[in-house]
């Protein structure tokens, strides 16, 4: 790419304004930065302030183009505050990451109603509203449409032992990306799914010591950087609006997904 051609992209993607669920920590953390350095201005939400400053600071005088808002995602009018907040701030969102998740591992016998709801919450009805928000926003807005990128994990595709709670939700994410991907079609909205398997977080920090299979062994499993996460999401949110990615997984090479169950 030539230099004329380098400076129209950065600019294109500077006029750009993200929202990133989650952002806090973990991988929301790391693909808030990717953007922030790619030039997007990011509307930065997650339960805890200290964290989301955090975050932006790690992105150096990328930061600068930011817009912290603590959120609790189970909220609803938290929510419609986050979404109102961004578009008061940038005029626009081109782009929703829908992050925010829990895990709430335990027997499937075991697990309260209480414990069932809370990952309900978070993982799956709160990306439904999200994306009710994030709609009305792009639909609207000129030039129209936009792009939403929903977390599913490999966990949408196959489960863990003792993960009831958290593989329903991340199956649900699949049937919301489906729906999104179709329903947006007439307001030029793109929606895809990205499905993650080991990356290194604090989340997951453990797996290197081993982690509960399918036939009741523990064992070692391999972990990969969270930065290719975050460069991948980057990808998917650079193409533009006729092209879609519905469908990602990136995972640790050798991490026991093929052939789990």
């Amino acid at each position: 790419m030539d230099n004329a051609n380098s400076q129209t992209a950065t600019h294109q993607v500077a006029e750009k304004a993200a929202m990133v669920t989650g952002a806090g920590s973990g991988i929301g953390r790391a693909t808030t930065i990717a953007l922030l350095r790619a030039g997007y201005r990011v509307a930065v939400a997650g339960r805890r302030r200290d964290a989301l400053e955090e975050t932006v600071a790690l992105a150096g005088e990328a930061g600068k183009q930011a817009l912290i808002v603590p959120t609790d995602v189970c909220d609803p009018e938290a929510i419609r505050a986050l979404f109102a907040q961004t578009h008061a701030a940038f005029g626009r969102l081109d782009l929703l990451f829908n992050n925010a998740g829990i895990v709430r591992n335990g027997l499937l016998e075991e697990l309260t109603l209480e414990q069932w709801q809370s990952v309900i919450a978070t993982n799956l009805t709160a990306a439904f509203l999200c994306t009710q928000e994030a709609f009305k926003i792009m639909k609207a807005q000129q030039p129209q449409g936009g792009r939403i990128i929903n977390n599913g994990s490999v966990s949408a595709q196959v489960p863990r032992p003792n993960s009831a709670s958290y593989t329903a939700t991340k199956h649900g994410i699949t049937g919301l990306t489906r729906s999104t991907a179709l329903d947006g079609r007439k307001y030029n909205i793109a929606c895809g799914q990205i499905d993650i398997g080991n990356a290194l977080t604090d989340n997951t920090a453990g797996m290197s010591h081993g982690a509960l299979q399918a036939d009741g062994s523990m064992r070692e499993e391999p972990v990969m950087d969270v930065e290719h996460v975050a460069q991948s999401v980057l990808h998917i949110a650079n193409l533009p609006l006729d092209a879609n990615i519905l469908f990602m997984t990136v995972m640790a090479t050798k991490m026991p997904l093929v052939g789990r169950g």
